[in-house]
């Protein structure tokens, strides 16, 4: 069963990741960009999505960045949306949104290793993740750094990505409440990836 088989379920996801990706994605420098997702050079199809909590898990980023993309497209998906408040952005933008908001992660978390007792009371190393931070640019802000790097991007999606995180970031509530008020896609997206982490993914035990 591939539910039960990481490494066939990582397979999948980073095979509809692409397929999303490509069918969706057809920006000046799209291209480039996937050819860097792809590489030796960035781990973002094995790298975890936190160090311990949703998706601290080979692959967690992955996992993550998809969840993010079903749950931005049911959001956007809704009469009520569409209809009464009248929000509605094309296939690319939500892609772009969904799949590149946590690029900041990319070469982010390291694996590391420390000693702890087995069920038998015997030491023994195990690995887990840490931070290390090449490039402290910030959370949503280096997503958009780094993308805007590929691709231009419109306001509508960097903000989005730049504020991803809502009123759970760092940055001032006034700011961060005024952001989502001025782009509907960035209060979608930040509804998008709060159900994603908290309730697809959950916190590890």
């Amino acid at each position: 069963m591939i539910n039960n088989d990481p490494i066939a379920m990582l397979e999948v996801n980073r095979q509809r990741f692409i397929d999303i990706y490509t069918s969706k994605i057809k920006r000046e420098g799209a291209d480039k960009l996937l050819a860097f997702l792809t590489s030796d050079s960035c781990d973002f199809f094995t790298a975890p999505a936190s160090t311990r909590y949703h998706g601290n898990f080979e692959g967690g980023l992955l996992q993550h960045s998809l969840n993010v993309y079903d749950c931005l497209c049911d959001i956007l998906a809704r009469p009520r949306v569409k209809d009464m408040y009248g929000i509605s952005y094309p296939e690319e933008s939500v892609a772009i949104a969904a799949l590149m908001h946590d690029l900041c992660k990319i070469n982010f978390y390291k694996t590391s290793y420390r000693n702890v007792k087995n069920a038998e009371g015997r030491w023994e190393s195990v690995p887990y993740y840490t931070i290390e931070d090449s490039l402290p640019y910030g959370h949503g802000e280096k997503s958009v750094y780094i993308l805007s790097g590929y691709m231009k991007l419109t306001r509508d999606e960097a903000f989005a990505i730049r504020y991803h995180m809502g009123f759970s970031g760092t940055e001032d509530p006034g700011t961060v409440g005024k952001a989502l008020e001025m782009f509907p896609l960035a209060y979608a997206l930040s509804v998008a990836d709060m159900e994603a982490a908290y309730f697809m993914e959950g916190k590890a035990n």
